[in-house]
This record gives C-alpha cells, structure tokens and sequence, in this order.
C-alpha cells in the first residue's frame, strides 16, 4: 500500500529566492516524504504575492508580482521562504492580493474600495505575527463578505501599518463585517481606521 510520495512543492524563481533569503535557498532542492493524506489542499481563489522597493523614480516600476499560489501547502512553502516583514528595509512592502488585481488603486477593482489600517510597531514579534493573521484569515476565506476582500499589503516606513483593501467602500454592511472579524483576530489592542482610497480621513475606528 502506498502512504506516501516525494514531491517538491513549487516555489518562486531561484533569482528571486536568491534576493529574499540568500543563498541557502539554492541547496533546499531535495524532495521530501509527504503522507498521501498530506496532499495539497486548493484555496478558494488564487493569490498573487508582491513585492515594493521604493529605489526607482516611478512608482510602477518599484513593484514586482514575485509569484502566485492557490494551495495551502504552496502558502506555507513560500513563508518558509521570504523574510519576514520586520526583516525588510524601509520602504519595502509586501502585497498579497487575488490573482488579477493589481495592488494600485487604479486597478478597476480596487477603483471605488477603501483599506482597513492596521498601524503598529516594527517589533519582530507583533509585526509579523499580525501579518500573518490577517494574510491566514483573507486566504482562508473566513469572512462572511470575502468577495469584498481585495487584499493585504504591510509598509515597512518610519510608521509601519497593515492594510486590507476592501472593493467598494460605499458597502458598509460588507467593510464593517471584515473590520470586526479582524479585530477580533488581533485582539483588544489593535487599532483600526478605515479610509477611502482617496482620502485620509478615517471614516471608522475600532
């Protein structure tokens, strides 16, 4: 009876690996034991993992769509890979939206949304434990409104925040929902604004 097969789960280019983490990546090519029940698990949609460095003169060509996963187990392949937000330079983000929507506010789903702000501490463990609650609840579809859930982008600047972009900010219903469930992901103490793309003005907090 078989109980298990060598498999190598797909990661982004080598080159680019190679940037992330350095090049120890390159030797982690052997294929593992992975029990048939281990087997890969699709998400409900397609994500696209981005990546901002702000070191040219236009915005569009500092961002770079690095890879696209559509399993679990290809999620958690490519975390074990990329550093972790606190270990980016300032300037840098990390994106994560649907396949087929460009992190840009001019992307026509993103045209008429908002963004539910995070803001927090460049502290190692509350930074990416955050990102990483937010990035397992938008990809496991755990809001009663996920059509409305764009996705997540984390800015490394003098004042790091976390960002879910929603479609249509005029949906309260739908916005107010994701802000609840976030919340209560993060616990009592994070705090949350929610904006227009073309405003700053908080139009919510909680």
């Amino acid at each position: 009876v078989v109980t298990s097969i060598k498999v190598c789960f797909p990661v982004p280019k080598l080159k680019i690996l190679y940037f992330l983490k350095g090049p120890k990546v390159m030797e982690q090519k052997t294929p593992v034991e992975v029990p048939i029940e281990d087997m890969k698990h699709p998400l409900e949609h397609a994500w696209s993992f981005w990546m901002f460095t702000n070191d040219k003169k236009k915005w569009e060509d500092n961002l770079v769509e690095l890879t696209t996963f559509d399993t679990v187990e290809d999620y958690w392949c490519l975390y074990h890979y990329m550093k972790s937000p606190s270990e980016l330079t300032m300037g840098q983000d990390y994106m994560i939206f649907k396949k087929g929507i460009q992190p840009m506010w001019e992307d026509a789903a993103n045209r008429r949304g908002g963004r539910w702000l995070i803001s927090l501490e460049k502290r190692k463990g509350e930074m990416d434990r955050m990102w990483l609650d937010v990035v397992l609840l938008m990809i496991g579809e755990n809001f009663e409104h996920n059509d409305d859930v764009c996705g997540v982008v984390v800015n490394i600047r003098g004042k790091c925040k976390i960002a879910v972009w929603t479609a249509d900010a005029s949906n309260h219903k739908a916005y107010m929902e994701i802000g609840r469930k976030i919340k209560d992901a993060l616990g009592p103490y994070a705090k949350l604004s929610y904006q227009h793309h073309n405003s700053s003005k908080n139009i919510h907090t909680m």
